[in-house]
């Protein structure tokens, strides 16, 4: 029996997922939007591609969760972008209504599923899809590590001009402009990157990460990025349905790791058929901590004010 994959959302980052999980064929897969008509036409378009491209699985949409039933991983991407000037944090309640209603429908449907959060803010939306889910947090937690490291991978290796599969970074910490790109533990082929790069150059690359969603969004105008993001989450679906365990930076629930308690922050975790599978608590020195820290502290301001409205 085939794997099952739910898209949440048919937008630019929906659509390019489903066309990469396809391509990989990992599972069949269906992407359910609000919009009528939208994810119908784009998974017959991708259902048609299937034939050039090689791939054998069904792409179908729905604007209703009933063709999603039983799936094995549902995405939540949808929510409204970023604009220019517009912080994450803007995001919160307008896509805290988006993601409590996909979680209600998707636990509905798929009550074994493991739920993965690309919407923004993507920490507190974690938070949201396990409070409404009740799911175990081994099978809630977001994308975000996996694209500021690949964000911070390929700012290094274009700095150096090397290749983006020597670099080896290392980011914690919630999405947004608190994260921590952990500089220490970041290097080229084992050659740490400190020995590589001056101070300034790697302060100017670890700020340009922290700034790579605004960055895009400031390009674009009208959207925020979509190709790397949606990359990011097939990495993820991919090692959990082939349990390769891979060892990927994601926002997971901690419950004292890090000396955090009941929030949502980026760290290293293996991704197996049972989703988070093990966190990994590294030895920060006091100021990595103390950054760690900071970034929570954010993380738990946005949590508060949606406690508050679910009273």
């Amino acid at each position: 029996m085939r794997n099952k994959v739910t898209v949440v959302g048919a937008g630019n980052v929906g659509a390019n997922l489903a066309v990469n999980l396809a391509n990989k064929e990992l599972a069949d897969v269906v992407m359910v939007d609000v919009v009528e008509g939208v994810p119908q036409g784009k998974g017959l378009d991708m259902l048609q591609m299937g034939p050039i491209e090689g791939y054998d699985v069904r792409v179908s949409g729905a604007n209703d969760y009933e063709p999603t039933a039983n799936s094995d991983i549902v995405v939540i991407t949808a929510g409204f972008p970023r604009k220019p000037g517009m912080s994450r944090d803007d995001l919160l309640m307008a896509n805290y209504e988006v993601v409590k209603t996909a979680t209600e429908q998707a636990a509905r449907y798929s009550p074994n599923a493991i739920l993965i959060l690309v919407t923004n803010p993507l920490d507190a939306m974690c938070w949201t899809a396990l409070q409404v889910s009740k799911f175990a947090k081994n099978r809630v937690f977001g994308m975000a590590g996996v694209l500021d490291t690949a964000r911070f991978r390929a700012f290094i290796a274009q700095e150096l001009q090397v290749s983006v599969e020597n670099v080896t970074a290392v980011v914690l910490g919630g999405h947004g402009d608190t994260m921590v790109p952990v500089v220490r533990l970041s290097n080229v082929s084992g050659i740490p990157l400190t020995e590589l790069l001056d101070e300034g150059t790697i302060a100017r690359l670890v700020q340009r990460t922290r700034d790579g969603g605004a960055e895009i969004v400031k390009y674009l105008k009208t959207g925020s990025a979509y190709y790397a993001p949606s990359a990011a989450a097939v990495e993820m679906v991919e090692s959990i349905l082939k349990d390769k365990k891979k060892v990927l930076p994601c926002a997971a629930y901690l419950e004292g790791e890090y000396g955090i308690h009941g929030l949502y922050v980026g760290v290293p975790v293996k991704l197996g058929s049972n989703g988070i599978e093990k966190i990994y608590e590294l030895k920060l020195t006091d100021e990595e901590q103390a950054m760690l820290a900071k970034s929570a502290k954010a993380v738990e301001e946005l949590v508060s004010v949606m406690k508050q409205k679910m009273r």
